[in-house]
């Protein structure tokens, strides 16, 4: 098995945005992506007064960053779960609120780093891709399963993949034949159903297609879409939700959710905001940071990197509708 390297995005950039609200004694912080922990470790050298609740799907993941972060180990509470289960994972540890949460959504280096896995499209591999490895469908399943139409929308949704439609037919007609078992056969499939002219831009031909059939396999935008809302209201007064994203119509979903609870329900017309009215929460930032060089250079999944930052302003309770 290949060992998986682990280069975190924009390290410096998110605990600066943590660290304010992790300065207090007990302070706590939600992982929700724990990965092999890089952000979590940083957040721990830097808030010696932090603790960090670290949530992943994928026992792999868990096992290898309890050992990693061992010296860390009375401030770091592991939990298997989905980030969109924030509520029951807060509420079985007997927390109120937390001070921060964090999200490095998409696939984590150590998932892409190990072939076996079958997330990157460098080596032929098992067509597995589901982050949590011991239940659920896998890319395999999908491509072998779905009806055209679905694979059409999915390579189109989740992949932002122009020819869609066209690989959707590619396979549906390969399958007949025999089923897709490894990604290399994927691969092979995808620079016959691409245009050569279109071969040549935009990266490798396969990357939209895999990035597709991980987001269906692990279901990722309609967990993030639950898990947002969840997040913002576990956060207390000065808390901060932090996010990292990879992927247009993930950000979009975290940018709708920033926007409802901070948008002012006063007409844009009044001179002044009325007591009682103002927001309760607050963007940290400006839109979406993205990573600049070195950075991108050093580490090639920082390109596409959109950063966002809320902060809660009102005590705890005063959530609004």
């Amino acid at each position: 098995m290949t060992s998986p390297r682990h280069v975190p995005v924009l390290l410096d950039r998110v605990v600066a945005l943590l660290a304010p609200a992790l300065e207090a004694p007990g302070a706590v912080m939600v992982d929700a992506t724990l990965g092999l922990g890089g952000h979590s470790e940083a957040v721990l050298r830097a808030c010696p007064q932090a603790r960090v609740v670290g949530i992943d799907r994928d026992p792999n993941a868990l096992r290898m960053t309890g050992e990693r972060l061992a010296p860390y180990e009375e401030r770091l509470t592991l939990v298997h779960a989905v980030y969109d289960e924030i509520p029951e994972v807060l509420a079985d540890l007997g927390l109120a609120h937390v001070d921060g949460v964090l999200f490095d959504l998409g696939v984590s280096s150590m998932q892409l780093d190990i072939r076996e896995r079958g997330f990157a499209y460098a080596h032929d591999a098992p067509l597995d891709m589901r982050m949590n490895d011991g239940t659920g469908t896998t890319a395999a399943d999908v491509l072998n399963t779905y009806p055209v139409h679905e694979l059409t929308r999915i390579l189109r949704d989740y992949g932002e993949e122009k020819f869609a439609r066209r690989i959707a037919q590619h396979v549906a007609a390969a399958r007949e034949v025999e089923e897709f078992t490894t990604s290399g056969r994927l691969v092979e499939l995808l620079y016959a159903a691409i245009p050569a002219p279109a071969r040549r831009t935009g990266g490798h031909p396969a990357k939209r297609t895999f990035q597709a059939l991980r987001i269906e396999v692990n279901d990722e935008i309609n967990v993030l879409r639950r898990a947002m809302p969840a997040a913002i209201d576990a956060i207390g007064q000065h808390g901060r939700v932090v996010v990292e994203s990879y992927h247009s119509l993930e950000d979009r979903l975290v940018k709708q959710a920033f926007t409802a609870v901070t948008r002012s329900e006063v007409p844009p017309d009044m001179p002044f905001v009325p007591a009682g009215m103002e927001p309760d929460f607050r963007l940290v930032t400006r839109g979406a940071e993205k990573a600049v060089e070195p950075e991108i250079s050093d580490n090639p999944r920082a390109a596409s990197v959109r950063l966002r930052a809320l902060e809660r302003i009102s005590p705890t309770g005063a959530v609004a509708s």
